[in-house]
């Protein structure tokens, strides 16, 4: 997918800017879609600042025109059973200072999906200003470290190096926890039989 829209911003070198930031819009609109490549894709075409600073640009954008879609549409939804978790129920009626904490501390957590937190904000009491505001400042050290990461990773630096074996070593504890917990489940289950 990078080298797609790598060739579509060489392509369309006049209006490169424009497009990534559409890209970008689209993937914050789907909510679910990582936006990893095309930062890939932007540090690729615009050097590391101009990239950087580009994505940021597009997934705050993005994210305002998510909350307003968001709003507009699903508002109906945060009375239903679904959002009842008391974590969400707490996002849901954050309002003033309480929602830009909240909103920036999820913001600053890598592992929290970017759309969740814009789609339990716009469908409750927080209000775009604060969204907007919050949400910005939290996305600059997310990004931050997110591209300089995969600009390691696309130079294969020792640091490149040092994040992959990272995240390899992260993922393979994550997959061998869950294969261990469904055995667990599997087992009690025959025990219980």
């Amino acid at each position: 997918m990078r080298e797609q829209i790598i060739a579509l911003l060489n392509t369309y070198e006049n209006a490169a800017y424009l497009i990534s930031i559409v890209i970008n819009i689209i993937i914050s609109i789907l909510g679910l879609v990582p936006s990893v490549f095309l930062t890939a894709a932007n540090l690729a075409v615009f050097g590391f600042w101009k990239g950087t600073f580009l994505s940021f640009a597009g997934e705050a954008i993005g994210a305002i025109i998510s909350f307003l879609l968001y709003r507009k549409g699903f508002k109906k939804l945060s009375k239903s059973k679904f959002f009842s978790h008391p974590k969400v129920r707490r996002l849901l009626e954050a309002k003033g200072l309480e929602a830009f904490f909240l909103v920036l501390s999820l913001r600053l957590l890598p592992f929290v999906p970017s759309g969740v937190v814009t789609f339990v904000a716009a469908i409750g009491k927080t209000s775009l200003l604060i969204f907007m505001i919050a949400s910005s400042i939290g996305k600059i050290p997310a990004l931050l470290l997110e591209a300089y990461s995969v600009y390691q990773l696309m130079n294969w630096t020792w640091q490149g190096k040092v994040i992959l074996t990272f995240l390899s070593i992260c993922l393979f504890l994550f997959t061998w926890k869950k294969i261990n917990r469904k055995k667990a489940q599997m087992n009690k289950i025959e025990r219980d039989l």
